[in-house]
């Protein structure tokens, strides 16, 4: 039923055509279940598994990969190769391409659980009225019109509209939809307001909410997807997951590395054309199947197979260390997009507040025969913890809180008249609550001010377990006073009363709004001697002022206490008792902020993100905790800073748009609103990340660039979540995007690694083969090169340290290239002298070495021609092995030494020393000991065509490596001086990982 939240129950229970006395018929009940349907979410068909296989391999490079895989294992078939030769290099390209696949089919089906979580949130049962009969039956049966009972504990099974109330009020717990942080009070009121949220649908129980006080029935108005939960799902099928920053860089990376792969092997294909006919190859098929197996070869080289696999191992190190940060990752990509996070919206409930009510100020009468008449004290302690001290006005620290006659009655009053708990859980090994967060508030504040007759108090308190300590002093009072008699609380007189009895003497206490009670109250209990004295209209008129400030200046919520002498032997209570108290105190209490939150929030502006506080409470509340967090800092008014959600809604296009650039607060919020927050911002170019733990946060944590959930919050949000904080603290968000930028640095730096290696190894091929030379590598080798020799540098440079300005720079632009301009070049460099190097070794081995046949330079380009004619040599020698050993060993070692330049962007290694990443020293070493166990282990060097090297041949190949350190640190000191940003300037276009303008959607 729409809008039934603005119609009366009359015009609801017509609609229906039920009597709420004995609710539907049979048939009714038959013919609505046909209409509506069942009571139950949909359940989402999953994605075959065979999809999702298939969508790994939807990429331009695995393509390649797999191409170059199948035409590897063709070409060995047609040179009659067998056995494990023919074998091995397509096996290994296709088992790292299956684990990459096996890595995103685990992350795509962990994403499709959000959807399966929240079906958790369905009540199993329901208490019915029907055929005049109430029975319980599954709440999948219920259909709209049943009315429907509920009571304190009861899950709402499904959308109801409020007829009837059966105890003094009804409250209910929300915040799993709405983020408010306290419980709500229900009506029977029709709701007036236009584009109500459902905060103003007072009226309306919302499926999977759960009531914690009173008793009530409601009509149920909607069923299954037709309800506030089913919207909730609705949103989530209807966002689709953004790609990740890095993903999109990789993407257009590998796209542009296709189409230079394609050309190049296209190129050396063709320049070849003449030599297809030379006699060595046996005529020209097989002239052009030989430089076809060269193409192959140069695809393999130029196509980093180990990046999937290092990107992966990178960002699971990353996830380890924010783990230790209370940050757990969900999906590995989200690591790097902390780092170009540009804006965070922060739930303000248990994220920026630690979502546990506590007493902040207590306000007195000191004496009314001296002034000032009233006195305020301060209380410290933000949790439900019974730790914190209380100071009086003038800041001195109250040694014996209970000595102060009114402290000591205001923890009598907040004891008895409670119907709270607060125990400590020694497994999650803090303290927790049951019932209201005010009430409880008011337990820890007994606590707080201790026990009288005790010098040692409260500090002797400390000694106890925390178990004990828990409510060791609500227990004393408990056990002093006996409790007789219970006035519940109710909105018409907007407090409760307890009657208690000790020592044959009968007391009422009380507590409730401000207004209410000290309109109540002839007298008042003053501090200094404990007197009561009758209530002049001045005191009156100062009460009212300070509660006026608590709650407008100081945005606490207060309540008051009293208590009145009754007549001995009373045992009942009447509201007409409630009259004639004696005014104890004013308590003001709020949900504090975590007290390192603002040093968290100085710390994203300078960091260059903004951070945009989303919540479901009310407006003023929100500006005071915002104001307490330093997110006002800058802001004398918050005009165009802080809007409702209704109030930004009204704006026009264009407003909306400068809103969205200037906004801190953003209240009153429900699901839709909080997804359309994500996608304007996204719009904006922004990269988004947004907090959230409600049922309701799930639609916007999926669709942001990254979801953070909180520990506590509900497995809907963690699922649909990228990050759950296990504090559910935003410092740990402020830690976790410092440590996103430190892995996309060391990201950066371990692609360019790659990219400069790769570089090499096509240069070596590419001039081999224009040249005219015999094969430098074959195909195995660099493979062997690309996965084990590179790989495991690659992945240690994962470990290099955090720049200590790391959060003093500005968050990066999502379309900024990983390798451009100036370094571009600087890598090109490195990359050419990597393959001349390689190539060097090669013919080093032929023209100058002892062991060689000393060829002349024309005979070595000439191979193809040698046996047409008469030479001083064999032509066998051009399959030794030893040249191509040469050529691999320099590429090995060259790439160890480069591996040490990528300690840091553009630091000399003299700044910072190898030694200040170890792993990257082990992992040289490791790689060394592989290759040499490649080398010198003779069933290995068959399978990689390699042969033992001599000592002369082992230092030729560090004479021709070392050079790379020098190189690279001639090009590191132009970019930091000068003339390297120049030819920034110069080169910022010839980007390596393409730019786009617009972002991707």
């Amino acid at each position: 039923m729409d809008a039934a939240y603005a119609r009366s129950v009359s015009e609801v229970l017509e609609a229906f055509g039920v009597d709420p006395t004995k609710g539907l018929s049979d048939s009714q009940v038959a013919e609505n279940a046909k209409i509506y349907g069942r009571n139950v979410l949909p359940q989402e068909g999953s994605t075959p598994l065979w999809k999702l296989i298939l969508k790994q391999f939807d990429d331009l490079l695995v393509k390649i990969l797999i191409a170059a895989a199948f035409v590897s294992f063709l070409l060995a078939l047609i040179d009659g190769e067998t056995g494990l030769a023919a074998f091995l290099e397509p096996s290994v390209i296709l088992m790292i391409l299956a684990a990459n696949a096996a890595v995103g089919v685990i992350t795509e089906t962990n994403a499709e659980k959000a959807l399966e979580e929240l079906r958790a949130y369905q009540a199993d049962v329901a208490t019915v009225l029907r055929n005049g009969c109430f029975s319980i039956l599954p709440a999948t049966e219920l259909v709209p019109g049943d009315v429907v009972e509920v009571g304190v504990g009861c899950k709402v099974p499904a959308d109801m509209r409020m007829i009837e109330i059966l105890s003094n009020q009804l409250r209910v717990d929300q915040a799993i939809l709405t983020g408010e942080s306290c419980s709500v009070a229900k009506d029977l009121e029709s709701t007036a307001a236009a584009n109500a949220v459902y905060q103003d649908k007072t009226n309306i129980l919302f499926s999977g909410t759960v009531v914690v006080s009173g008793r009530a029935r409601a009509v149920v108005v909607g069923v299954g997807s037709n309800t506030a939960m089913g919207n909730i799902r609705e949103a989530m099928l209807r966002t689709e997951d953004e790609v990740t920053p890095l993903k999109k860089k990789l993407d257009e990376f590998g796209t542009f590395l296709a189409k230079v792969i394609a050309g190049i092997c296209v190129l050396v294909w063709v320049v070849n054309i003449g030599h297809f006919r030379d006699p060595a190859h046996g005529g020209f098929v097989r002239g052009a199947i030989h430089y076809f197996k060269i193409a192959v070869a140069l695809a393999v080289a130029a196509i980093p197979e180990g990046l999937p696999a290092v990107v992966t191992t990178c960002l699971a190190l990353g996830t380890k260390r924010m783990a230790r940060l209370n940050a757990i990752v969900r999906s590995l990509p989200s690591v790097e997009t902390l780092g170009c996070t540009t804006v965070i919206c922060s739930d303000k409930t248990g994220t920026l507040t630690t979502n546990m009510m506590s007493v902040s100020k207590i306000c007195v009468v000191r004496s009314v025969h001296r002034g000032p008449i009233t006195m305020d004290f301060t209380l410290t302690g933000t949790t439900f913890a019974p730790e914190g001290l209380i100071f009086d006005a003038s800041g001195t620290q109250v040694e014996f809180p209970a000595q102060f006659p009114c402290l000591l009655h205001i923890a009598m009053c907040s004891s008895l008249c409670n119907e709270s708990i607060l125990q400590y859980n020694p497994d999650k090994r803090n303290y927790e609550k049951i019932g209201e967060s005010t009430e409880v508030a008011l337990r820890v504040l007994v606590e707080k001010v201790g026990l009288p007759g005790f010098d040692s108090m409260p500090s002797a308190l400390n000694m106890l377990s925390k178990h004990e300590r828990a409510s060791y002093c609500n227990r004393y009072w408990e056990h002093q006073f006996k409790k007789i008699s219970l006035l519940e609380f109710s909105r018409d007189r907007k407090m409760m009363s307890v009657l208690c009895s000790r020592k044959q003497q009968e007391i009422m206490f009380s507590k409730g709004a401000p207004e209410s009670i000290i309109s109540r109250c002839t007298h008042i209990l003053c501090n200094d001697d404990g007197s009561s004295v009758p209530l002049t209209a001045e005191i009156r008129n100062e009460l009212e002022a300070r509660f006026q400030s608590f709650a407008g200046k100081d945005t606490l919520r207060c309540l008051a206490l009293a208590l009145k002498r009754m007549p001995a032997g009373q045992q009942t209570l009447c509201y007409e008792d409630e009259s004639n108290l004696t005014f104890i105190g004013l308590v003001g209490m709020l949900d504090p902020p975590r007290e390192e939150v603002r040093n968290a929030m100085l710390s994203c502006m300078s960091a260059g993100i903004r951070v945009i506080v989303v919540t479901g409470d009310n407006k003023s509340t929100a500006e005071s905790i915002c104001r307490q967090i330093g997110a006002f800092d800058h802001l004398d008014d918050f005009t165009g800073y802080s809007y409702t959600a209704s109030e930004f809604e009204e704006l026009p296009p264009l407003q909306q748009t400068l809103a969205l650039q200037r906004m801190v607060l953003f209240t009153r919020v429900e699901p839709s609103h909080k997804k359309m927050l994500v996608e304007a911002l996204q719009n904006q170019n922004e990269v988004v990340a947004m907090t959230g733990d409600g049922v309701n946060d799930a639609p916007a944590l999926k669709k942001a660039d990254i979801g953070i959930a909180m520990g506590s919050g509900t497995a809907v949000a963690k699922s649909a979540s990228d990050m759950v904080l296990a504090d559910d603290n935003f410092a740990s968000i402020v830690a976790a995007v410092a440590e996103g930028r430190a892995i996309y640095n060391n990201t950066k730096q371990f692609i360019r690694y790659m990219i400069s290696s790769n570089i090499g190894e096509v240069v070596c091929i590419f001039v081999a083969a224009v040249l005219g030379m015999p094969e430098t590598l074959v195909p195995v080798q660099l493979l062997w090169v690309n996965l084990v020799t590179d790989g495991l540098p690659a992945t240690a440079i994962g470990f290099n340290k955090q720049d200590t300005n790391v959060m003093m720079a500005k968050p990066r632009k999502v379309s900024e290239a990983v390798v451009s301009g100036w370094l571009f070049f600087r890598y090109l460099v490195i990359g050419i002298y990597v393959g001349l190097a390689t190539i060097a070794g090669f013919v080093w081995w032929f023209i100058y070495s002892d062991g060689g046949p000393k060829l002349p330079y024309s005979e070595l380009v000439n191979f193809d021609s040698c046996s047409t004619r008469e030479t001083t040599y064999p032509c066998t020698i051009f399959n030794d092995r030893r040249p191509s050993t040469v050529s691999m060993t320099v590429l090995v070692v060259v790439e160890m030494f480069n591996a040490l330049n990528n300690l840091s962007e553009n630091q000399s290694l003299i700044v910072i020393p190898p030694w200040s990443n170890l792993w990257l020293v082990g992992s040289i070493i490791l790689t060394m000991f592989l290759h040499v166990l490649i080398l010198y282990v003779k069933p290995l060097s068959v399978l990689f065509s390699v042969t033992p090297l001599s000592w002369a041949e082992w230092m030729v190949v560090l004479y021709l490596s070392f050079p790379v350190i020098i190189i690279d640190e001639v090009l590191k000191f132009f970019s930091r001086s000068s003339r390297g940003r120049r030819f920034h300037f110069r080169f910022r276009r010839a980007d390596l990982l393409p730019k786009k303008e617009a972002r991707d959607k």
